[in-house]
């Protein structure tokens, strides 16, 4: 079935993964993680009770690095029964810092839409994580110039985008969200009757990750690259 746009006021940008690299530097730390505590696991015993760690604490510390940093300090006390010494707990400390000084590492072609689809239409950024990392980096994206509105949510559910497009005074039909995630920037959308484009990234984090089933049924596109875009909304 062809999707219609011709009623989009304003689009939403997901930030990480749809605009700049991220999960990437996730999966490197999540090895690194396993090399500090080989001693006492299996690489695949440790990435498993890190993902049920960061999956316990997700409703006291939320997304992003900090939480992901706590996480792995905790996995590592627990499975060296507290006996992991405070050198390699600095170095666990270590792995979260050099990941929040990572550089901003831009997806191909963002820029340019961006640049374009803002001359005519309403742009805003919609992403979920720690308000100061998020901040940081679209301050060394050089990408604020194009937003006209910044949220940082503690989630991504149906609730979190409604309360958005009220505050936006915008219909959810009038709205268009952009992201590489089908849990967070894709089905929230389409339930709520709005609408929403998937630009898949190269690796996903298990807890965004959805079942055949939960995408049965529900309509939206899905492009290779964030370019396509613009063919898609006619320019």
């Amino acid at each position: 079935m062809e999707i219609s746009y011709k009623d989009i006021k304003v689009i939403g940008f997901d930030a990480d993964d749809t605009l700049w690299v991220n999960e990437t530097f996730f999966r490197e730390a999540e090895g690194q993680i396993q090399q500090l505590l080989l001693e006492y696991e299996t690489p695949n015993k440790i990435d498993q009770e890190l993902f049920k760690m960061e999956m316990k604490n997700l409703p006291l510390y939320g997304y992003g690095v900090k939480a992901f940093i706590l996480s792995m300090v905790e996995v590592a006390l627990e499975l060296s029964n507290y006996n992991i010494s405070s050198k390699k707990i600095e170095a666990i400390l270590k792995i979260g810092k050099n990941m929040l000084e990572k550089p901003v590492e831009l997806l191909d072609g963002v820029e340019d839409v961006l640049s374009v689809m803002s001359k005519k239409y309403k742009i805003i950024l919609a992403t979920k994580g720690d308000l100061l990392d998020q901040e940081r980096k679209l301050e060394k994206s050089g990408l604020i110039k194009y937003f006209n509105h910044i949220e940082v949510l503690s989630d991504k559910q149906e609730s979190n985008y409604s309360n958005l497009l009220n505050q936006l005074g915008v219909k959810p039909s009038e709205f268009l969200m952009i992201g590489n995630s089908l849990k967070s920037d894709v089905l929230p959308l389409v339930n709520i009757k709005s609408n929403a484009i998937h630009v898949p990234f190269h690796t996903t984090w298990v807890h965004e990750q959805v079942s055949e089933k939960e995408t049965n049924g529900k309509t939206y596109k899905t492009i290779g690259s964030l370019k396509e875009l613009l063919n898609v909304m006619e320019y």
